[in-house]
């Protein structure tokens, strides 16, 4: 159960709203770096990451690539009159807490993901502390080991890896009450809260199907073998065998980046597109959808003239109206607001009748303009 200490990323961040409050620290003056951090504090880089991350998203500080971490002042809410205290601080010190071990905020997923949690817990007694992963399997050992100690339960966003997380097998041989979110553990029971990822494929497949593409490609720049992206080619593979269709293995592009920079016409991702072997695309995730399309346009190929695309998740969601891509709707906000009710659930005793919960989301698809007949 929790402690009435607050977690170690909590405290740094406090040590310098303290400091830039007072005006120890002012505008510009420079942020000691990570590694003098982690020397002054004794704890470990994610924790200082995540408290850096925090102020910055606080606008205490401001972050320049390459030099550093510097002081921007006191937020205007926080001199504005608004009741909203210098320190953070959830509720109380002494307030239970659920622990969010997540990979990072860098999409419209991962945002309405956790806005859903947080909504479920805007009434509760529980307040929330976040750790940021950014899908390193080490940090997020060290995320769930700090939060497990400070925490009465955990939401866990596992990260992407080729085996179990040791750390989330000692909790669940410990009883020590957590929810895991948006992935599963085959055959490991937990309580987890997912998209039906297979269902996903399933949905996209017979959308291109119906328009008349044969030639479906399905692609993943996942560094390594997942069990999201896997069932999610078993789905692709089990809609096509529906049909009658033969499964091309030259069209399941798997194990690449996501290319950056101007150049990219040796990425195989932009040969395969200028190759014109398939008609139709199928990302598993919203940005890499976004760089198939920007590829065919550097190809002067027209979508969805001469391609089509659907991606998983929508890469341009904040106008509906206006939204460009097809996609496959996982209902993130949903999920994200259901693994904190179930959690909150299994905190209360309110589950008595089943040892571990597995609550499934059934995707559905959003048709824009980024699909057409072949």
């Amino acid at each position: 159960m929790s402690q009435d200490r607050e977690p170690l990323y909590i405290q740094i961040q406090n040590h310098f709203k303290q400091l830039i409050a007072s005006r120890q620290l002012k505008e510009d003056d420079r942020i000691p770096t990570e590694k003098e951090l982690i020397d002054q504090f004794q704890v470990s880089r994610i924790t200082v990451a995540n408290a850096l991350a925090e102020l910055a998203g606080e606008g205490w500080i401001y972050r320049i690539p390459g030099r550093g971490s510097y002081v921007k002042g006191v937020p205007e809410k926080y001199i504005s009159g608004n009741p909203v205290s210098l320190v953070s601080e959830a509720k109380s010190s002494s307030a239970p807490k659920i622990g969010l071990v997540f990979p990072s905020i860098e999409d419209y997923f991962a945002i309405q993901m956790v806005r859903g949690i947080r909504s479920a817990l805007s009434g509760s007694k529980y307040s929330l502390v976040v750790m940021f992963t950014y899908n390193s399997k080490e940090l997020e050992k060290e995320a769930i080991r700090e939060l497990r100690s400070t925490t009465d339960g955990l939401i866990i966003f596992p990260v992407d890896a080729e085996v179990y997380s040791e750390e989330i097998i000692a909790l669940k041989m410990q009883n020590y009450p957590f929810v895991l979110l948006d992935r599963h553990l085959p055959g490991v029971e937990t309580n987890v809260v997912l998209s039906d990822p297979a269902l996903g494929s399933i949905l996209a497949v017979d959308h291109l199907w119906e328009l008349g593409h044969r030639n479906i490609a399905i692609c993943s720049d996942s560094p390594i073998p997942t069990v999201t992206v896997d069932e999610r080619i078993q789905g692709y593979n089990e809609a096509l065998k529906n049909k009658g269709a033969m499964i091309n293995p030259a069209l399941i592009l798997t194990d690449f980046s996501i290319p950056t920079g101007r150049s990219r016409t040796d990425h195989p991702l932009y040969r395969f597109l200028k190759s014109r072997m398939a008609t139709a695309f199928i990302a598993l995730n919203c940005k890499l959808g976004v760089n198939l399309w920007s590829m065919a346009k550097e190809l002067g190929l027209d979508v969805p003239g001469d391609l089509s695309i659907v991606t998983f998740d929508n890469p341009s969601p904040m106008l509906e109206e206006l939204s460009v891509f097809t996609y496959i709707d996982q209902s993130e906000e949903e999920m994200g607001r259901e693994a904190a009710s179930l959690l909150l659930d299994i905190l209360e005793g309110n589950i008595k009748d089943v040892k571990y919960t597995k609550r499934i989301f059934k995707p559905r698809l959003v048709i824009h303009h980024t699909t057409g007949p072949v």
